[in-house]
C-alpha cells in the first residue's frame, strides 16, 4: 500500500476516529474534475460527489454544496436555502474554511463547520465518490454514510 499524502492522510485518519471502514486511493492520476474521478473509480459520473463551495453575499459565510458529478447547481435555489443570496467563492476563500484546495475539497474535515446541502440525487446511488483532499485522491463511501458524516440538508440542488 502506498503512502498517502498529508492531506489524503489526513482524511483517512478522520474516517478511520469516525469509525468508518473506507479507503482512500490516491493516483498519479488527476481526479479533479468529476469526469476524471470517474473514469478513474470506474463509475458512473453521478455518483461522483462534487464539493462546491460558495459564499453569502451579506453573511459571507461558507455554504458547501455536495452535489452529483452529472449535475449543476442552481445558485438561486440555494440562496432561497441559505436564506441569501450567494456567489461562487474564491480559491483563497475556499482554502480558508475548509483547509482544502479546490479540485480535492473533501465531504468532511474541514477548518470551520460549514452549513452544507447534500443532492438528493446522490439517494439513487448505493455508493457514491468524494474527494480526500487532494486533486488526486478519492473514496468510495455508501451515499446514507454521506448525509450521516457530513449532516448536510437532502434537497434539491439542480435547476
Amino acid at each position: 500500500m502506498s503512502t498517502l499524502s498529508t492531506s489524503a492522510q489526513k482524511i483517512q485518519d478522520l474516517l478511520n476516529s469516525l469509525g468508518y471502514n473506507y479507503t482512500v486511493i490516491e493516483r498519479a492520476e488527476s481526479t479533479r474534475t468529476a469526469q476524471e474521478a470517474a473514469d478513474r473509480a470506474g463509475c458512473e459520473l453521478g455518483q461522483i460527489v462534487k464539493s462546491l463551495i460558495f459564499k453569502g453575499k451579506e453573511s459571507h459565510k461558507p455554504i458547501l454544496v455536495l452535489t452529483s458529478g452529472a449535475n449543476r447547481v442552481d445558485e438561486k435555489r440555494i440562496s432561497e436555502y441559505a436564506g441569501e443570496t450567494i456567489g461562487k467563492a474564491d480559491a483563497d476563500f475556499a482554502r480558508a474554511v475548509t483547509g482544502f484546495a479546490i479540485g480535492g475539497v473533501p465531504p468532511i474535515g474541514h477548518a470551520q463547520k460549514i452549513e452544507t446541502y447534500l443532492d438528493e440525487d446522490f439517494l439513487q446511488y448505493e455508493t457514491v465518490w468524494a474527494a480526500a483532499g487532494t486533486p488526486n485522491a478519492i473514496f468510495e463511501l455508501s451515499s446514507s454514510d454521506l448525509q450521516k458524516m457530513t449532516e448536510g440538508k437532502i434537497c434539491r440542488v439542480k435547476p
